[in-house]
């Protein structure tokens, strides 16, 4: 069965520092796709953060590039497997230079926090029970 994949595409200031950031993430840079203009993240086997330059961003749209320190463009939310894994993400998030979001999300069934990266832009982690999901 064909597998859907997300590429999420995100402008950053200093592409070496970016690769630094998510990598002290335990996620790795896929060097085929990487260059000095850009950085492939392997999330997942179906999840890839492309880290663009500025300048190399601008070459694929026409309008102004949101200063995510500033402006709020996405929230990009990723599943963990529980919420020990969800402190855990957020806490090496925030080693490696990360901010804390300050928001925590405790449903019980469900329990979420939040990073910025070091652009400003918003990762949200987040675990369900799965039998939450079931009933």
């Amino acid at each position: 069965m064909y597998q859907q994949m997300i590429f999420v595409n995100l402008a950053v200031n200093d592409l070496d520092a970016s690769k630094r950031f998510f990598t002290a993430l335990g996620y790795s840079i896929n060097a085929r796709f990487s260059d000095e203009n850009a950085a492939s993240v392997v999330i997942s086997d179906t999840i890839v953060a492309m880290l663009l330059t500025k300048p190399f961003y601008a070459t694929f749209t026409d309008k102004e590039i949101a200063d995510a320190a500033k402006t709020s463009e996405v929230l990009v939310c990723l599943s963990a497997e529980s919420r020990e894994k969800v402190d855990e993400l957020v806490g090496r998030a925030i080693e490696a230079g990360g901010t804390d979001t300050g928001r925590v999300q405790d449903h019980g069934f469900m329990y979420g926090r939040g990073f910025d990266d070091l652009d400003g832009h918003t990762w949200e982690i987040t675990w369900m029970d799965p039998t939450a999901v079931e009933d």
